[in-house]
């Protein structure tokens, strides 16, 4: 108990309480899914007390939904990261914001799936589409800048649409194993490619 005090404690001074308890149910969603696990059992992992949470989390509703938030915000800062390996506003820079969605999914299926659960988080969904529109806006941008226009107006939404909509199709195929019973082989990069290359209007350069 005195072990578990100190710890609470020296988390709570260094300011990673929250952090520590969003880890820890992160790796326990992953492992048991949101309904296989207890905030005590979050606590355990985290190496804090069970009041702890309490500073920060109302119930484990509440804790799933910060973890949904910071999938989200994981993801948007992961897609600008390998959009910027690429000359920006190009399909292979498109291509890489697709195959991190992708691999973000198979990576941690169960967050993925939490992200976009509206049932999870019935009554403060709005929060999450907040996080989630901050992490789309990655994806507008960069066809934006294919398009040579300087706002996220109609024009780019029109043309980001359709791109999402194949990797997120792409994501739940992946984690639902449906892609492994297919009577073709299916290479996940190039289908994300060549869905880019086809999904997109012509660039800004090919319309001057």
């Amino acid at each position: 108990m005195a072990e578990s005090k100190i710890k609470k404690k020296r988390a709570y001074h260094h300011g990673d309480l929250r952090g520590q308890l969003l880890s820890a149910a992160r790796n326990l969603l992953e492992e048991h899914g949101p309904d296989g696990f207890s905030m005590s059992d979050a606590c355990r992992l985290a190496g804090v007390s069970t009041a702890a949470p309490y500073r920060h989390f109302a119930n484990k509703q509440d804790l799933l939904l910060e973890v949904a938030k910071d999938g989200l915000q994981r993801l948007g800062a992961e897609m600008e990261e390998n959009a910027s390996k690429y000359d920006r506003g190009t399909v292979p820079s498109i291509s890489a914001i697709g195959r991190v969605y992708v691999d973000f999914a198979i990576r941690e299926p169960h967050t993925f799936r939490l992200m976009f659960s509206t049932r999870s988080h019935s009554g403060r969904i709005e929060e999450l589409r907040e996080v989630g529109r901050a992490s789309y806006g990655v994806l507008l941008r960069e066809v934006a800048r294919y398009l040579g226009e300087q706002d996220i107006n109609e024009t780019v939404t029109r043309a980001a649409f359709p791109l999402w909509t194949q990797v997120h199709g792409l994501s739940f195929l992946a984690i639902d194993g449906k892609l492994e019973v297919t009577a073709f082989p299916v290479d996940i990069d190039e289908s994300i490619l060549i869905a880019t290359e086809r999904l997109l209007p012509p660039a800004a350069d090919a319309k001057a």
